[in-house]
């Protein structure tokens, strides 16, 4: 273990017996994990960073509205029913488009650029 481990388990290990945590909300309550089985793993800590931020709520909606849209589609016999159903589904689908052509960032923007070498000098 490195030094900052184990001062950061010293330091838990302190607060509980301080009884810190004695009074957090949820506590004696099971966790809610989230089912991130539809993300591939390697985007799972870049979505819950988007979510976290309040960039993904829209977009789950849509996306939510979507599969159930589909669903919909699969189960209904109606031709007419169908075909609205269709219909609802394009429009959302034609929104969530724009919406992430406005959230997609050109490489070729000054403010990218520029970000872009922030971010490099930082890390360099």
């Amino acid at each position: 273990m490195d030094v900052v481990s184990i001062i950061a388990e010293d330091k838990i290990k302190r607060a509980y017996s301080d009884g810190e945590f004695n009074h957090l909300p949820g506590k004696g309550k099971p966790l809610v994990l989230e089912d991130l089985s539809h993300i591939p793993e390697h985007l799972r800590m870049s979505y819950k960073m988007l979510k976290n931020a309040g960039m993904m709520q829209e977009a789950d909606e849509l996306k939510k509205e979507m599969m159930t849209i589909e669903q919909l589609i699969a189960s209904t016999q109606n031709e007419d029913e169908k075909l609205k159903l269709t219909n609802r589904l394009n429009e959302k689908m034609i929104r969530f488009n724009q919406m992430m052509e406005k959230r997609t960032v050109s490489s070729n923007s000054s403010a990218f650029k520029q970000y872009q070498q922030q971010i490099h000098n930082k890390l360099w």
